[in-house]
């Protein structure tokens, strides 16, 4: 992933160095192990242990020659261990190390990542709270609906945002396997016992069963699980764009003192990171499509989803990271303004409580649908003619004989609509057993 959208922490997992620290981490734990199971003496695993390191340069310049990136860096730590190094990477096949060490990588993206989605629930409560009775337009089709508050709005996400939290950290166990079951599977040169140590030594989980690689699926359910985060955090940038917009304008992005919106137009204040974070979440969904075609290889194992991988996921995790950050920071620092909701409510003239007054003379047992005529013909009268909705249903007959001023005025009360946010409010944020 370039520079821009990579945060230090993160892309130093996917740096080459990291990268084949891990590798080197998969193998002294099989030297540990196979030392201690008397099937390498011990004394030439202390040896390997002690005297074991690798040179990134030295490792590019012998995969220049080998074109093989494993061989390249196990020679290159042979050139540090020596005479002992016969007993380095014994028994087993590239895959071996490849995967399990993309487990330990992919296990730390997903420490930082979980920090991240934490950070990002944290503030959705917090200004859910702050804007829990904050009335704002409820819209459907983009159409002024009923009333709903700001919190409400903020409640939803979090709500959403913590289901893709569980769909995560299931991924994220999906992915804690680790293999070492060599060429094809079948345990030719390691037992099943030596992997489970390892593995255990490496806080992994053991596949139970492989081919030569362990199984793309779970590959690809990581990826869907963070392409599936990017469509939530391209969720609330899309809500912010609208809230933003001149016409609406009810909320809107941080725009600090020497931001600058145009080169051309200096009165702009644009939804720059709101657009960006909708942007990316389209390269997480590309690159959950890459995962799953990596998941059909050849009998068992070819290399196409090699170069795939070596791509997607320090791009994805890097992205997650970067987005869920801008994210958090984005709603942390919104700027909302309840008198434009106010404003903008009564656009309508009243026309957002139709329904309540449709139900408010079912409920004097005048048929749904010549309640629904009689609401409507008022409503569209106020859309032609305007005016105001309440002053129209006032003045019509039929509803002059069925409804009293006092029930009308109780129809146009918006706090009867919003009589349930505590009860939201109380299972969205009850306590996660």
């Amino acid at each position: 992933m370039i520079p821009r959208y990579t945060r230090p922490r993160m892309g130093k997992i996917w740096e080459d160095q990291n990268k084949y620290q891990r590798w080197l981490d998969v193998e002294l734990a099989v030297v540990e192990t196979l030392a201690e199971q008397g099937i390498i003496p011990k004394h030439e695993a202390a040896e390997i242990k002690a005297r074991a390191s690798f040179s990134v340069d030295r490792i590019n310049e012998i995969e220049a020659e080998v074109k093989h990136d494993v061989i390249a860096f196990t020679t290159s730590v042979a050139e540090y261990v020596g005479p002992s190094s016969r007993f380095f990477h014994f028994g087993l096949t590239s895959s071996d190390v490849l995967d399990t060490a993309m487990a330990l990588q992919v296990a730390d993206a997903s420490a930082v990542i979980r920090e991240d989605l934490q950070r990002l629930l944290d503030v959705l409560k917090k200004r859910a709270h702050e804007f829990k009775t904050t009335v704002i337009a409820g819209r459907t089709h983009g159409i002024h609906a009923e009333p709903t508050t700001f919190g409400l709005k903020l409640a939803l996400l979090h709500d959403e945002v913590r289901r893709q939290q569980a769909r995560f950290n299931e991924a994220v166990e999906t992915m804690r396997i680790g293999k070492l079951s060599g060429a094809v599977g079948t345990f030719a040169h390691l037992s099943p016992d030596i992997e489970e140590k390892v593995m255990d030594k490496l806080k992994l989980k053991a596949a139970p069963a492989s081919s030569q690689v362990i199984q793309r699926d779970r590959h690809a359910h990581y990826m869907t699980s963070l392409a599936l985060m990017g469509t939530t955090l391209e969720k609330i940038a899309v809500e912010v764009r609208h809230l933003q917009r001149t016409e609406v304008r009810e909320a809107e992005e941080h725009f600090s003192a020497k931001q600058k919106g145009s080169s051309a137009m200096p009165h702009k204040r644009n939804p720059i990171t709101s657009e960006q974070i909708a942007g990316l979440a389209r390269i997480l969904r590309s690159n959950a499509v890459a995962a799953m075609e990596n998941v059909a290889l050849w009998h068992e194992r070819d290399i196409s989803h090699s170069s795939v991988e070596r791509i997607i996921f320090p791009d994805s995790t890097i992205l997650a990271d970067y987005m869920l950050d801008r994210t958090a920071t984005l709603v942390e620092k919104l700027v909302v303004y309840p008198d434009r909701m106010k404003e903008n409510l009564e656009l309508t003239r009243g026309l957002i409580y139709s329904g309540e007054l449709l139900l408010a003379l079912v409920a004097k047992n005048i048929t749904r649908e010549d309640a629904y005529r009689w609401v409507q013909r008022n409503a569209m009268r106020v859309w032609d003619e305007g005016g105001n909705f309440q002053e129209k249903v006032l003045s019509d007959p039929d509803i002059q004989k069925t409804l009293t001023a006092s029930d009308i005025d109780n129809v146009f009360d918006s706090s009867r609509l919003l009589a349930n946010v505590d009860r939201i409010f109380d299972r969205v944020f009850k306590p996660v057993l």
